[in-house]
């Protein structure tokens, strides 16, 4: 998974949100380094949708525009989880090898 994709349905993982909110959260979460441009943000929810892991939860009228909320199906919670899970591994066995080899090199240098 594409980390724009996993960040999209982080954003929605707690409650529904328009594209606005979806985009400012996922850059926030992100610390600046991903920022979703509409035209990129929409064709990736048209395609989350396709694919059954996000819905429109409802629309609303603001300032004579029509506002359009998505939220995240089961199937893409499901989705979330496995990602999240995978990264997780990731993370642990990088962490456990920077570790070793942080000893090994401490060893190989005499440093206790």
């Amino acid at each position: 998974m594409q980390q724009p994709t996993f960040l999209i349905l982080t954003a929605l993982a707690d409650r529904p949100q328009h594209g606005y909110g979806i985009m400012t959260d996922v850059e926030r979460m992100s610390d600046g380094s991903v920022r979703l441009r509409a035209g990129t943000l929409y064709a990736a929810l048209d395609r989350l949708r396709e694919e059954g892991f996000i819905q429109i939860d409802h629309e609303e009228i603001v300032d004579a525009r029509l506002r359009r909320y998505y939220s995240l199906t089961d199937d893409g919670a499901t989705r979330l989880a496995a990602e999240a899970d995978r990264l997780r591994r990731h993370a642990q066995t990088a962490s456990r090898r920077l570790r070793a080899s942080r000893i090994t090199n401490a060893a190989a240098r005499g440093v206790s």
